[in-house]
């Protein structure tokens, strides 16, 4: 038998279940573009999870720091690119769990707009107390870590170290237990033929839907839009690998090779770095539906969505569904973006 989710360390961080809304205005508006046999489209707002702006990362943080707390860490420390939404609501998690955390920011993306090096979620860090420091692109994190690991346990203290956007087989539990929420409002609705689409970047928030279809045996099937990494096949690979040990986490039957959907079409130059499309996507969904996505993550990951469905891609199914994983605080790095012209 399958272990249940709620056997594992947890500490309640989101506010669940989130909204699952229907897109009539934006189903109306590609249907005006010439898009044909349109299922009807929903979002999963997962941007409203609750903490610090919300996002996905909180359903991950839920068991990243139950184990934390477990294993009687003080301090938590993580990284991610200058404006992480996941560093941003590890700052906020570990506020609310009383840890102390230290953010490890390397300025790995080429984009040298004021606003990126001073607001959006790297302000948003700050306010949330959390000690930033900020790393060159080519400096050494084995060398970094290893240093900081060091100098907190010099000074009595215990750190738990959180992978890049939660991606461990710990942190997709969270998305495991996400996926049986949706297949249940799906399931609620009558809507049995049914895709969630989602931004996939580090890998954890597609591989735990992937272990928590396989945990479930039925429901929507699961389709990624890479926003990451301009080798797709590895990165497919990479997420088969962790999605296999969520399951074996969980006990349930690891998911067949080959079967990660992860289309590379829509990254850009590079992660992080706007595109025309992502801007495009952003703006519609704003002025059709009234909801704010993200430069980096959901505003990519809604291009693909919109072309896929202009292409009828999802012709055959009842429903198709947008996994908003938040970060629209993000938009304010991006300023320049949005104004120029």
């Amino acid at each position: 038998m399958a272990k249940a989710l709620d056997e594992f360390p947890h500490l309640p961080l989101a506010h669940l279940p989130t909204p699952l809304a229907e897109m009539r205005h934006l189903r109306d508006e590609l249907r005006a573009r010439g898009a044909r046999n349109i299922p009807r489209l929903f979002i999963k707002r997962d941007d409203c999870t609750g903490l610090a702006t919300g996002g996905n990362k909180t359903r991950k943080l839920e068991y990243l720091l139950g184990e934390a707390l477990e294993e009687g860490c003080d301090t938590i420390v993580t990284t991610g690119a200058l404006q992480s939404n996941h560093a941003r609501q590890t700052a906020a998690a570990a506020a609310v769990a009383g840890l102390s955390c230290i953010l490890v920011l390397f300025d790995t993306v080429p984009y040298k707009a004021a606003a990126y090096r001073r607001s959006g979620n790297l302000l948003l860090d700050r306010i949330l107390g959390a000690e930033v420091r900020v790393e060159d692109a080519d400096a050494d994190a084995v060398k970094i870590f290893g240093a900081l690991f060091e100098e907190i346990k010099a000074k009595g203290g215990k750190p738990y170290f959180v992978p890049v956007g939660g991606s461990s087989a710990t942190g997709s539990l969270g998305y495991a237990n996400a996926y049986l929420e949706l297949a249940d409002q799906l399931d609620a609705l009558g809507l049995d033929q049914s895709v969630l689409v989602h931004a996939s970047s580090s890998g954890g928030t597609q591989a735990g839907l992937v272990a928590g279809a396989q945990l479930r045996g039925a429901g929507p099937a699961i389709a990624g839009i890479n926003v990451y990494r301009k080798d797709n096949a590895a990165m497919a690979e990479s997420i088969h690998a962790l999605a296999s040990k969520t399951a074996a986490l969980l006990e349930t039957p690891s998911p067949a090779q080959g079967s990660i959907d992860l289309d590379g079409g829509f990254l850009g130059e590079a992660y992080g770095l706007p595109t025309q499309e992502m801007k495009d996507a952003v703006e519609l969904v704003a002025r059709m539906e009234g909801v704010l996505l993200d430069p980096v993550y959901t505003g990519k990951g809604m291009a693909g969505f919109i072309r896929q469905i202009m292409a009828g891609k999802y012709a055959q199914k009842e429903a198709a569904v947008f996994l908003h994983t938040g970060g629209s605080s993000g938009l304010f790095a991006y300023e320049e973006e949005f104004t120029a012209g």
